[in-house]
């Protein structure tokens, strides 16, 4: 299977991670107006279990290093199948809920906020998984991306007119849970790994490529109840049936598959760079796609058009918070 053997091309892989997942939603957006956002989840998961599966059986299948996908998989201790599924399954309660929140709120501001909490929560929950890295650099960094959070929150709020301050309210709140949930997933799937050693992992430790594949039938698993249910209670908008996606249109339901290959490429890199960099490290450079979000938020969607100096001024120090909150991230893992 393929592996990386050095910390530099696992911080590449890293910052390919944090475009994928800061650019996944672009293609929500695409779709917006066009396809209800549950229908159009439907193919996200979809894709992303396709991607995985695809992945798993080329990559993770050819080669002479490693343990190749079907032979890993048949030798999983149950523990650990059952942890990275319970990953999928946290994973997409918190997506579902940040995929809420962009509709309601705007992408440069659900990602930053919902993804920002979860980088903040999750570099500390898979810090003490593995303790690799530079603590002290590893958390200015993070403290340095909350500054970040906290500008982007301020200058949503003074974009807001009275009129729409209820309803950014809600999708504030709705991304702030969603970035709780999504700060623990990660640390299910990667504790089924064995992080020491890609090369000859432990016997009941899964690869990368075998833990993204159940981590995503978790995802597909629990989708069945939960977009269910948003189908038949949606926060916004009215009932939807299944009916209705069978009958969408063959190109907005690419665009949703679009979105799920591009995370779940990401997410792939990702858990092939936490060999080296480490799972703390590898998830905070990841969810550096909170800057990547909010710069197609500003730039492309144009969601802060027209606004005072002031807000500008709010946004710059933002980004700047986050390239330097990055940075030390990157140099942490590297000590």
């Amino acid at each position: 299977m393929f592996i990386i053997e050095n910390y530099s091309l696992a911080v590449i892989f890293c910052v390919i991670t944090m475009f994928c997942w800061g650019s996944w939603a672009n293609t929500q957006k695409l779709a917006q107006g066009k396809w209800a956002y549950e229908f159009f989840y439907w193919d996200y998961v979809l894709g992303i279990v396709l991607f995985s599966v695809v992945a798993a059986l080329t990559l993770g299948s050819n080669g002479s290093t490693g343990r190749g996908f079907l032979d890993d998989i048949q030798q999983v201790d149950s523990a650990n199948l059952i942890s990275a599924f319970v990953g999928g399954i946290i994973f997409n309660l918190a997506n579902i809920l940040l995929t809420i929140a962009i509709a309601i709120a705007g992408m440069s501001v659900a990602f930053p906020v919902g993804i920002g909490i979860a980088l903040i929560l999750g570099v500390i929950a898979n810090f003490f998984l593995l303790q690799k890295g530079d603590p002290v650099l590893l958390f200015v960094g993070v403290i340095m991306v909350t500054l970040a959070i906290i500008l982007n929150a301020v200058a949503y709020g003074s974009k807001k007119t009275d009129s729409n301050l209820k309803t950014g309210a809600k999708g504030i709140i709705v991304a702030v849970i969603a970035g709780v949930l999504m700060s623990q997933f990660y640390k299910f799937v990667a504790s089924g790994m064995d992080l020491e050693n890609f090369v000859e992992p432990a016997a009941g430790k899964m690869t990368p490529y075998t833990a993204s594949v159940v981590f995503s039938i978790g995802i597909l698993a629990s989708n069945f109840i939960l977009n269910t249910i948003m189908m038949k209670r949606p926060i916004e908008g009215v009932q939807l049936s299944y009916a209705g996606y069978f009958k969408g249109r063959f190109k907005l339901h690419l665009i949703g598959l679009l979105g799920g290959c591009i995370w779940a490429l990401g997410n792939l890199f990702n858990l092939i760079a936490a060999g080296k960099a480490g799972p703390a490290v590898s998830y905070g450079l990841g969810q550096g796609a909170t800057l990547i979000a909010a710069i197609w938020g500003v730039a492309v969607w144009k969601e802060f058009k027209n606004s005072p100096p002031k807000i500008i001024g709010l946004l710059a120090g933002m980004f700047l918070f986050f390239i330097a909150g990055l940075g030390l991230i990157i140099i942490a893992g590297g000590s």
